[in-house]
């Protein structure tokens, strides 16, 4: 594109990609509920398959699944909570750490934005006079997004990858227990393969369009993992009910 075709294209947000505030922390508590989902529907489909395959009584099936949700839940819920806040911990503290040197050593940190920027290929002249600009405007944020890779304003948050995590994961258990639950005795496993199926390919698709990439063999992943899953317990179960019966 020549140059004269660049200046003629309107400066503002691309249409495609609007990325608009606090999309980071968005996108932080959406993979959070997408994981939350995927594992909720391998772990307790794994859970209530493998039940099946050690006894018929539906209310053992039953306990099994809801220990299994419950105890996945809040697992998911702490570990989500206490992965994000040590990640938020971690921002903090290099912004603080950002803060005292802007204060302290403000021409260091022009000399060292400026290297940043001439480091990204813009001549020193350019580099330094880009590096002036953003820092009468803000200088922690232009030195968070270039030097931390960290938007001061769109600090992660763990209550919410938390809740996410855990509602989800919630939501996700709930399909295979209902199903295998709710199902005929005949049919109750193959119904729940099937739904467990559905499920994971929907939640792979998910995974792949945040992360911007072929769908396809997300699907297969998923997929793959969750029938993987439910063959070995159904396995187990079935040798342990074997062995104890």
């Amino acid at each position: 594109m020549a140059v004269s075709e660049i200046q003629s294209v309107p400066i503002g947000p691309h249409p495609d990609e609007p990325h608009p505030r606090g999309f980071n922390n968005r996108l932080n508590w959406l993979r959070a509920a997408v994981l939350g989902a995927n594992d909720g529907i391998v772990s307790t489909a794994g859970i209530v398959i493998g039940a099946v395959g050690a006894t018929g009584d539906r209310n053992a099936i039953m306990i099994a699944g809801v220990a299994g949700l419950a105890a996945g839940a809040m697992s998911m819920g702490a570990g989500e909570y206490v992965s994000v806040s040590t990640q938020r911990d971690s921002e903090l503290a290099l912004l603080a750490k950002e803060r005292r040197e802007l204060r302290d050593e403000p021409e260091a940190e022009l000399a060292e934005l400026a290297g940043l920027y001439a480091a990204k290929g813009l001549s020193d002249e350019l580099a330094l006079e880009v590096a002036t600009a953003l820092t009468e405007q803000d200088a922690l944020a232009a030195h968070a997004e270039v030097e931390l890779g960290i938007d001061p304003d769109d600090i992660s948050s763990p209550v919410h990858a938390a809740w996410a995590s855990m509602l989800s994961f919630t939501i996700g258990a709930l399909l295979p227990l209902s199903t295998i639950i709710l199902g005929s005795e005949a049919l109750r496993v193959w119904l729940t393969v099937g739904v467990v199926v559905v499920a994971l390919a929907l939640t792979g698709w998910v995974s792949a369009r945040l992360g911007y990439s072929s769908p396809g063999r997300a699907l297969a992943r998923n997929v793959a993992g969750g029938l993987f899953a439910m063959a070995v317990t159904y396995g187990i179960g079935a040798a342990l009910g074997t062995q104890i019966g």
